[in-house]
């Protein structure tokens, strides 16, 4: 009881304390808020005005100031951003505020920054001249400079902002950069793969090692954006081999302690393999014929599982449904994966789509190129109904215009909910080449060339070429003007004016000489289907014909005039004009000379190639051409023959499998020939960026003479063909190809050649 009574006491003792403690604290603040301020001062202004400085204070003349109140001004003081230091204290009855400007920024520079410009570094920064300096904004713009550097690969780049003091409290702010060299990625390694190893995975991503090869490419400087897209190419890459559960667990790009590279290292988990199970169409649109449309479908039950074969197989469904008249069509794929059998059901429903129709076409970055260029690429104006593959199409021919660098198209959604609006952003690139080239070929020796060429003149799309070539046994110079949209219609027209001379002592012994134009005009028939016309007038000097050449080519030495119209049919639907992985390409072209002139005949030749992909890599070419020539009642000229060697059958010399002229070996031509070539083409084990490739090769054809008046011939009109490798290496100092061919099939008075060879480069 006694021990209760003395707690209880204890606790109302420090109550009372407590209480004490309170009372005397509001004692002290009543006391330091005085009487009220009489007058407030402010001190150390310079360019702003006292006044500015008051109204941010929380108390005015006449009130009683706390500390609290002085407190609460000292932060807005700070706040504003105006002041680097500002001190609030009592005298007597006013309050002073002493305070220090921050000074406003004269000038911006940069210093030591070579591989981003000045411009692009300012519009990046928040500062500007005539703004208040102050060290959090300084900071700020000092990290936002790094993380451009970074963005561009340099990661160990560093900037040092420097203040230089003015006059009226002024200064000029320098960012001294060290931009430092870019931050190379020393090593690629995948953890988890087993079905594809690490150099098939390397070449698969964009992100590449840094060695000598990466060159090519320059993706072997880091850059996180890319890294990204590399999960989805691999992604990419599994899926169309079958692993439909397969992931990138994670992508880590560690940086060494000296900054100056990147160990990237990718964790896969790739799942087990599936198969296509039962593959289906349904449709909910009215009338359409299910069986017609599914002869689209390219994919059938237990192939290996393809998630491109899938986006593919949409894709033809959609414009198989499209050409069946029904413009609004949704095809989806629906998935039904059996995990235990590992098979993947697919069922394609072709539905309805929404109706929408194009509110407006807009068009960016084109600072150079009219928009009506861009435009007329485009099947699709405002008021049209909105078709995915026509935007499809315009973006494949913007970019084989080769104006731009990047296209990006987008639909986004207009003003109502059956709108869309079709925008189109381009980066130009540099369309004007002056070119130097120098050489060497197997056909004409060694060469030399110079030309320009504006691929988009002013603007407008045009072609305007010069070009000048001599070689050893070649010099040409040719002026051409193409205007691929002539008279607003889809009509590319254009002129020649050419002059050359070529040596054939070797072949045929003579020297030609020829001067002339030629106007031609083309347009498409349907998609992929290009008719073209071409009328040509020329003069041909054959000149330094030798006393024992062969009489054929003695009797044509002299000037004659050539009037001749052309006629061609394209069609080519390769995925790439300037390396095909598969596609067709298919043409046939007539040419009737003797509309004036001294020389007559009928030419018609047939050409046919296809580019199969056999595999991810490897890609099979199967080539046909063949061709006529008929001097109408006269016997066809030399030049006007096929001479048929080393371009069509490797492991010939040039002319060497063409009819000859028995005492003196000149080749003569024929007035028929079929040439073919079945090849594969195939990476040589090295990464993809070196841009070399090996081939194998078989060649195949033969030519002969129908003029009877052509006496003393050698023309046995038998096969010949070749077998043989080759490689194509997009070098650094330009393209470089070599053929080795050996002739498995030939007549005694051929004339082979082992090595086919040729280099150039322009600069």
């Amino acid at each position: 009881m006694l021990r209760s009574f003395r707690r209880f006491t204890a606790s109302v003792c420090a109550f009372a304390a407590v209480l004490v403690v309170l009372a005397a604290a509001d004692g002290s603040r009543a006391q330091n808020a005085g009487g009220p301020v009489a007058e407030i001062l402010v001190e150390g202004v310079q360019r702003i005005e006292a006044e500015t400085v008051r109204s941010y204070l929380t108390f005015r003349v006449g009130d009683a100031v706390t500390d609290a109140d002085l407190d609460d001004s000292l932060k807005r003081l700070f706040e504003t951003g105006l002041f680097a230091d500002v001190v609030l204290r009592r005298e007597e009855n006013r309050i002073v505020v002493k305070i220090v400007e921050n000074p406003i920024i004269n000038r911006i520079a940069f210093e030591g920054n070579l591989r981003i410009e000045d411009d692009i570094l300012r519009d990046e920064i928040t500062l500007r001249p005539r703004v208040v300096y102050t060290r959090s904004r300084v900071q700020s713009d000092m990290l936002r400079i790094i993380e451009i550097y970074r963005s561009t690969g340099r990661f160990a780049a560093r900037v040092v902002p420097k203040v230089v003091q003015l006059p009226q409290n002024r200064v000029n702010l320098i960012f001294e950069i060290h931009e430092g060299s870019p931050t190379d990625v020393r090593r690629i390694t995948f953890i988890g793969n087993t079905r594809f190893s690490d150099g098939e995975l390397r070449d698969v991503i964009q992100t590449k090692e840094t060695g000598f090869f990466a060159f090519f490419s320059g993706g072997d400087v880091y850059d996180p954006d890319r890294l990204a897209f590399d999960r989805e190419l691999l992604r990419r890459k599994y899926l169309n081999a079958g692993y439909a559960d397969f992931r990138v667990v994670s992508a880590v790009a560690e940086l060494t302690p000296d900054r100056d590279a990147f160990f990237i290292t990718f964790t896969v988990e790739e799942g087990k393999t599936y198969r296509f199970g039962k593959i289906g169409v349904t449709s909910g649109l009215r009338d359409l014929d299910v069986a017609a449309v599914e002869q689209e479908v390219g994919i059938e039950e237990g192939d290996l599982y393809s998630a491109g074969d899938v986006e593919r197989t949409v894709s033809a469904l959609t414009d198989a449904a499209g050409r069946a008249g029904y413009a609004f069509v949704d095809v989806k794929s629906k998935i039904e994966r059996d995990r235990t059998k590992r098979l993947i059901g697919v069922t394609f429903e072709i539905r309805e789509g929404p109706r929408v129709f194009v509110e407006r076409l807009d068009i960016r970055g084109n600072l150079r190129t009219e928009d009506r260029v861009i435009r007329r690429e485009f099947r699709l104006v405002e008021g049209d109904v909105f078709n995915t593959d026509f935007v499809r199409r315009a973006r494949r021919n913007l970019r084989n215009l080769g104006f731009f660098e990047e296209v990006d198209i987008e639909n986004v959604p207009g003003s109502a909910p059956d709108q869309t609006v079709i925008e189109t952003t381009v980066k130009e690139r540099a369309t004007g080449e002056i070119t130097f080239g120098a050489g060497y070929s197997t056909a004409v020796g060694g060469l030399a060339e110079i030309g320009l060429r504006e691929r988009n003149l002013i603007g407008t799309g045009q072609d305007l070429r010069v070009r000048a070539q001599l070689a050893q046994r070649e010099q040409q110079i040719e002026l051409n003007f193409t205007e691929p949209y002539f008279l607003d219609r889809k009509l590319a027209a254009g002129f020649d004016i050419f002059t050359t001379a070529r040596n054939y002592q070797r072949e045929s012994s003579f020297d030609q000489e020829t001067v002339g134009f030629a106007l031609r005009a083309g347009y498409p028939l349907a998609e992929d289907l290009v008719q073209r016309w071409r009328y040509t007038l020329r003069r041909d000097d054959i000149t330094d014909v030798p006393s024992n050449a062969a009489a054929v080519i003695a009797q044509q030495e002299g000037e004659s005039m050539i009037s001749s119209i052309s006629h061609a049919i394209e069609y080519d639907t390769r995925d790439s004009r300037f390396s095909p992985r598969e596609g067709l390409l298919a043409s046939v072209e007539h040419e009737a000379a003797g509309l004036g002139g001294s020389v007559r005949f009928l030419k018609t030749e047939a050409r046919g190639s296809i580019f199969i992909p056999l595999t991810d890599d490897i890609t099979g070419n199967v080539g046909l051409g063949g061709g006529y020539v008929d001097g109408l009642g006269d016997d066809v000229r030399v030049l006007d023959r096929f001479l048929i060697g080393s371009r069509e059958l490797r492991g010939f010399a040039g002319a060497g499998a063409s009819p000859r002229d028995r005492a003196t070996d000149d080749a003569v031509g024929g007035n028929w020939y079929y040439a073919g070539t079945i090849s594969v083409s195939f990476p040589v084990g090295l990464p993809n960026e070196a841009g070399m490739r090996a081939r194998t090769f078989v060649d195949y054809g033969s030519t002969g003479i129908t003029d009877d008046s052509v006496p003393g011939i050698l023309d046995r009109s038998s096969l010949r063909a070749s077998a043989g490798v080759g490689l194509t290496w997009a070098s650094l100092i330009g393209p470089m190809n070599i053929d080795l061919g050996w002739p498995i099939q030939k007549e005694d008075y051929d004339d082979t050649q082992l090595v086919r060879f040729s280099f150039g480069t322009r600069f």
